[in-house]
């Protein structure tokens, strides 16, 4: 009998280890090739808005896919979707290790988005489903701080990488790493492919949604070059419209099955919580992807240093995003919300005073305030998305908020790109951008302060 416990508590163990290198994996690769992309630039000649689409392509379309990625994992079983999505990154990661020109990169970059947005609901349904009930606090937790060190340490690595070795290493120390997940996950996890499941993949609703922001990020990546008076970019602003308009008339006759469901996208709470989300999912994104680009190309730093610089930022964000669920329960979810706007709000505003003499040091103060408004509101808007729904919706709730920020902070990315292309120079251009940003922060908190609450209202 305690063989049998001894080998059980080794299996959970090995278990939680294969899933935390996973976890690593996914969030790591969200923040590590942002001081490489210098790098990029130079080798294949590229200019900023192409480049910004070596994170916009994967976040993109991990954004789109996250919910069906979900539903896959219900359809077939976690470990199978584990397996296959992890396969399809390690396969994808190769392609962009040795990728010719930069048309090859972003084709493989984009697809690896694929195969993350199958393993993290994957991953997030084996973590919890190792622990007993009483230790799903502790299943969280590891998610988070997982999360928070991969984010911390990934532009550390990508910049190390891009010194000393080359930007392709932060595609090829993918494989060894998934390979060891996989077959630890592969001896130690239980197969648990469900025998019947009523969940559908609301595939014209992800075509026609994805092709609605490629058309949008392909206008503001064209309009540096053409302007907005091109027919080409009318276009493709027109077909956004035209592709949102026929995304919503899908989701009306999918129903239940829709990626946006009915009764969740008619939950008013939920509508403001989504907007909150979307107005201010592109700073994350534009301090990881500018702050290196200033560094690099106009201060001339090392993309080791250049990942450095992130630091501040990305630890303020773990802390404060570990701190949000200690908060919850104190103060509420507006006072949080509200807070974090408000420091999202400053830390740009602080930001947005670059120059081309601007000394590092000085932009520390913003990146510590902006990373702590991140990580407040992200955990918080997550929780309260998901208690404002029936909770027969909560995981489906909280992979939508999710959609929101990644998907949207793509899309916002790309408009930030546009602003600092356009104008005369990177500092002024940057310091353009973030002042919109932090407009935008000042409207995602009129949003949280007058309309997002903290309980769920009873039915």
């Amino acid at each position: 009998m305690e063989r049998q416990e001894g080998l059980l508590d080794k299996n959970l163990y090995l278990g939680m280890l294969a899933l935390s290198l996973a976890i690593f994996l996914v969030a790591n690769d969200f923040t590590a090739f942002s001081p490489a992309l210098p790098a990029m630039e130079h080798e294949f000649h590229s200019d900023l808005t192409t480049t910004q689409w070596v994170i916009n392509g994967y976040a993109l379309v991990f954004g789109v896919l996250i919910i069906s990625g979900g539903r896959l994992a219900d359809m077939y079983g976690r470990r199978r979707v584990f397996f296959i999505g992890t396969l399809l990154f390690m396969a994808f990661s190769l392609i962009g290790g040795i990728a010719v020109n930069m048309g090859m990169l972003l084709i493989s970059r984009a697809l690896m988005g694929i195969g993350g947005a199958m393993m993290w609901p994957s991953i997030l349904g084996m973590t919890y489903g190792l622990m007993t009930e009483k230790r799903a606090g502790l299943a969280g937790g590891l998610v988070i701080t997982v999360c928070g060190i991969a984010n911390s340490v990934g532009p550390l690595l990508g910049g190390a990488l891009a010194d000393y070795a080359s930007w392709r290493w932060i595609f090829f120390i993918n494989l060894p790493v998934s390979a060891v997940a996989l077959y630890v996950c592969w001896r130690v996890i239980p197969d648990d492919s469900p025998e019947a499941c009523d969940e559908r993949i609301d595939y014209a609703g992800i075509t026609s949604l994805s092709m609605a922001l490629f058309a949008l990020l392909l206008a503001f990546d064209l309009v540096v070059d053409v302007g907005f008076k091109s027919p080409l970019v009318f276009g493709l602003i027109a077909a956004f419209f035209l592709l949102i308009c026929l995304f919503s008339v899908v989701e009306k006759r999918v129903g239940a099955q829709a990626l946006i469901p009915p009764d969740v996208a008619g939950n008013k709470r939920f509508v403001f919580a989504s907007a909150a989300t979307l107005l201010i999912s592109a700073l994350f994104f534009a301090g990881l992807f500018f702050i290196p680009q200033f560094l690099t190309n106009v201060r001339g730093t090392s993309a080791m240093r250049a990942g450095m610089g992130l630091i501040p930022m990305m630890l303020s964000f773990s802390v404060f995003g570990f701190l949000a669920g200690k908060l919850y329960d104190v103060i509420g979810a507006k006072k949080i919300v509200s807070t974090a706007t408000l420091l999202m709000t400053l830390g740009m505003y602080l930001l947005s005073h670059i120059h081309k003499d601007t000394q590092y040091m000085s932009l520390v103060p913003g990146l510590v305030i902006l990373g702590a408004g991140i990580g407040l509101f992200n955990s918080t808007i997550t929780t309260v998305a998901i208690t404002v729904v029936d909770s027969s919706r909560a995981s489906l709730a909280g992979a939508i908020i999710f959609m929101f920020q990644i998907a949207g902070g793509a899309v916002g990315l790309g408009l930030n790109t546009t602003i600092v292309a356009m104008a005369t120079d990177m500092p002024s251009g940057i310091g353009y951008a973030f002042t919109a940003n932090a407009y935008l922060a000042m409207f995602s908190f009129i949003i949280c302060i007058l309309f997002v609450g903290d309980k769920k209202p009873e039915v």
